[in-house]
């Protein structure tokens, strides 16, 4: 028989025990080993590891009067529960460091969030970058509130047929067997926000509250009764369904999420946030929602457009438009207006916002990270490689300016290392000694080992073997051979199958009879990308091979319970992206700060801080062989043959007397020491907090009505009045009039300006100076800006002079340039607004030296 309903019953605890409730609805114990280790000793045989939700789910009530009655236990779980109390109620790093100009609260949205195992809704990286955000922002004291959805069957569990291809499973998730607890209003019934959608639908959710450490997160969920058949299934999986779906998910996500911290913060009494932080495209509704909350307070649209964008910080995650969420611009209008979610809004204003047609894009598309950039004052890519790649692929959004001017910068990603770090390695510190060091490494890959026996047997059971065939598992893979790693999500960019180019050569180096090396693999095609699952099948059958099997293997259902074993246990970390596709990746961080090296195309992170001592950059193609597919990948799926076999390998197996590799410890002790403290979540959140949350909060602050209207009335003024403005006329002095001069020299530079109806004040001009090339571009370039010189002449040209510094030697150029001007932009760029010389001539543009 099946049930037709289901519910949990959760346990009485007697009042001594009361504390283990709250140790165990603070995910902070996914982080914290001392209070994993309270509840692994009270887990009954079998569930050793698992969250402490489903520990004291399981315990009868003879177990719970005895530890009522156990002094020993009592004393342990005071301890651990006074400890939780002074880390959620004590100053940490923000209470100290701030000074108050930091913001009263930050709305940080993600579509998912990898906080734990145990609350699976999370499909990669993005979700396991929100959820580390969370972990060190708690750690650090900063007063984030976290805003996501409550997918009822998370990402797809994995597994694979017989023949290797990829299957997928949604196991359906119960709110009462998660560590989460329904927001719930004075009076006991259930918190609950509403969209309006078209046709006088409505779409209700819940707000489910995770708490992450300090840290709330809330996650909408529309599996409610008052949702008709269609909206209950809106949060059903992570990256599911059509367009129509995906957008009613961007929708609640970032509208519903809006009304759902509003609804928060009057019910505890949280501060309301100050800086919105949209991670990524899919939360970017939430600045409509915000339009139409000061619409309300009788803002008009661009005041209000000012005020929203003076406390938003985008970042975008993708280094490939491909990447990007985009929704037919019909499908966009039916969903707002009058009689959709944002009543009182311009529908045609709306979709300005999502015009992508400056990229380059198409007219009838609406572009959720173009939207995500109009409507934030401050954005940024996730390490300095990705910054730049992010500057060119949306330059259209500022156009006059040269890529390196547009206004994104980076802030690089990292990882939270109480997560990630194996227990062992975090205890014996970087002062051990080299054998102390090696037998840990030693004991990491042994665990590792044993840990993917049992997950090939198990896999191997869901193929269909019996346990007679699987007497090899017994010895799969060895505790003490070189051991590669490589886990990730599998769209092609990543190239899950580059190590296959040359099978053969691939076997020569597993089966080498003095070096010899193995691979864990592990990683999930996207259900739709039948591309993607065809390499997991590729992978999976060159492993199933009886020749090799020992020394590769491929793990289903890659996830954080899995990961936490294979970082500590690999020794190289393995990254083959085709480079700049990559726009961080944090895996080979996570590896890192448990002393295993990498091994990697340099992208991401890995172009910033790749350094000889922490591993080996696999060389990629260039010039025509970049271009032709085949030839590239034979090229670099050759270099990194190379590098395994004569210079990873040896390094490894290069024992001194002692059985030590003194060098590869050398290497594991500078990655563990150096690398370390670069790539921690706590550098980069405080990096958010120092260099965007600081200003984007102080921005706000001081746009007030007044101001708002008085910011959006000037650039009104300024955009209409923009054409006419022009550098008419520019001459330098004796120094340059034969286009040559000497280091050291300082020409002025004088300017004949029209400002077309515009006052001195509501712009800038300047001198652009830098190196040359033979097309006339200017790079490293510096600016010097130029001070009117006198009242306007019978034309009303305004002029301007300044002395310039020539203090490089070599081809050297220089142009002049007028920019909108005011003490509440955030970037010269800001309102893609320049002025440049008509023609390139000496007179009339610039001077080039050569």
């Amino acid at each position: 028989m099946k049930a037709i309903r289901r519910f949990t019953v959760r346990p009485v605890l007697p009042d001594t025990l009361r504390p283990l409730a709250g140790l165990a609805r603070n995910l902070r114990w996914s982080w914290h080993e001392p209070t994993r280790a309270l509840f692994d000793s009270l887990a009954p045989e079998g569930l050793s590891g698992a969250d402490p939700v489903r520990v004291l789910g399981a315990l009868e009530a003879p177990r719970l009067a005895a530890l009522a009655a156990d002094r020993e236990f009592l004393d342990r779980l005071g301890v651990a529960a006074e400890e939780l109390d002074t880390y959620l109620s004590g100053p940490r790093w923000y209470q100290e460091q701030s000074g108050g100009r930091g913001p009263a609260a930050v709305a940080y949205f993600s579509p998912e969030f990898g906080v734990a195992a145990a609350l699976p809704q999370y499909s990669g990286g993005l979700g396991i970058l929100a959820g580390d955000h969370l972990k060190s922002a708690s750690d650090l004291g900063v007063p984030l509130i976290g805003v996501g959805l409550l997918y009822r069957h998370g990402y797809f569990r994995q597994s694979l047929g017989r023949d290797g291809w990829q299957q997928e499973q949604y196991p359906v998730l119960d709110p009462g067997e998660l560590p989460v607890a329904l927001l719930r209003e004075a009076d006991g019934t259930p918190a609950r926000i509403a969209l309006a959608l078209p046709g006088g639908r409505s779409l209700h959710a819940h707000i489910w509250v995770a708490q992450v450490g300090r840290v709330p997160l809330l996650m909408l969920d529309s599996d409610v009764e008052e949702n008709a058949v269609g909206e209950r299934s809106v949060t059903d999986r992570l990256y599911g369904g059509g367009s129509e779906h995906r957008l009613l998910q961007e929708m609640l996500l970032g509208i519903g999420g809006v009304r759902a911290v509003r609804t928060y913060t009057r019910l505890t009494g949280h501060p309301a946030p100050e800086v919105f932080h949209t991670n990524e495209g899919h939360a970017g509704f939430l600045g409509l929602e915000r339009v139409r909350e000061l619409q309300g307070e009788g803002l008009d649209f661009d005041s209000a457009l000012e005020t929203v964008r003076a406390g938003t910080v985008f970042t975008t995650h993708t280094p490939v438009p491909a990447g990007i969420d985009r929704f037919d611009r019909g499908l966009v209008a039916r969903h707002f207006g009058e009689d959709g979610a944002l009543p009182g809004v311009d529908t045609a204003r709306i979709l300005a916002l999502g015009d992508e047609t400056p990229l380059g894009g198409e007219p009838g598309v609406f572009n959720m990270a173009a939207m995500g950039l109009r409507l934030a004052q401050r954005a940024n890519g996730v390490s300095t490689l990705h910054g730049a790649v992010s500057r060119e692929m949306f330059a259209g959004l500022w156009p006059g300016f040269d890529a390196d001017e547009v206004p994104i910068t980076s802030i690089t990603n990292g990882v939270h290392a109480p997560t990630w770090v194996a227990p062992e390695t975090g205890r014996l510190g970087t002062d051990a000694g080299d054998r102390e060091l090696w037998e840990l490494r030693r004991t990491l890959r042994e665990r590792l080992v044993g840990d993917v026996r049992d997950r090939l047997r198990a896999s191997w059971r869901q193929r269909g073997a019996a346990d007679a065939e699987l007497g090899w598992t017994d010895s799969a893979l060895d505790p003490d051979v070189l051991t590669i790693g490589f886990a990730r999500r599998v769209p092609s960019y990543k190239r899950l199958t580059l190590m296959l180019r040359d099978k053969d050569r691939l076997r020569s180096l597993l089966l080498h009879p003095e070096r010899p090396v193995q691979l864990v693999v592990a990683g999930k095609a996207h259900p739709a990308d039948d591309g993607g699952k065809r390499l997991v099948q590729e992978l999976v059958r060159f492993a199933d091979d009886p020749r090799v099997r020992h020394r590769i293997v491929f793990l289903p259902d890659y996830g954080m319970e899995m990961a936490r074993g294979l970082y500590p246990g690999c020794d190289v970390w393995l990254n083959n992206p085709l480079r700049p596709l990559e726009a961080c990746g944090t895996s080979g961080m996570k590896a890192a700060l448990n002393g295993c090296l990498n091994l990697s195309v340099l992208d991401g992170w890995w172009d910033e801080w790749y350094e000889p001592d922490f591993g080996w950059a696999i060389p990629t193609a260039d010039g025509a062989a970049a271009d032709d597919e085949d030839r590239r990948d034979d090229l670099e799926a050759a270099a990194l043959y190379e590098l395994i076999e004569r210079r990873v390998a040896p390094r490894f197996y290069d024992r001194g007397a002692d059985g030590v590799p003194a060098g590869w410890i050398t290497m594991v002790r500078r990655t563990l020491s150096d690398l370390g403290p670069k790539v921690l979540a706590d550098r980069m959140v405080r990096d958010y907090v120092e260099r965007l949350y600081v200003p984007a909060a102080e921005a706000r602050r001081a746009l007030g009505p007044a101001r708002a209207r008085e910011l959006a009335a000037w650039k009104a003024k300024v955009r209409a009045a923009w054409p006419g403005v022009a550098v008419d006329h520019v001459e330098t002095g004796d120094d340059l009039a034969e286009c040559d001069a000497e280091l050291g020299a300082t020409p002025v530079v004088r300017v004949q300006v029209s400002l077309g109806g515009l006052s001195p004040d509501d712009v800038e001009v300047q001198a652009v100076t830098g190196r040359v090339d033979a097309d006339d571009v200017l790079s490293h370039t510096r600016t010097v800006t130029l001070k009117p010189a006198g009242g306007p002449d019978l034309e009303g040209r305004q002029p301007y002079a300044g002395t310039l510094e020539l203090d490089r030697t070599g081809p050297f150029g220089c142009t002049v340039r007028v920019l909108p001007a005011h003490t509440l932009l955030a970037h010269p760029a800001e309102l893609g607004l320049v002025a440049l010389p008509a023609e390139t001539t000496a007179e009339g543009a610039g001077v080039l030296l050569r």
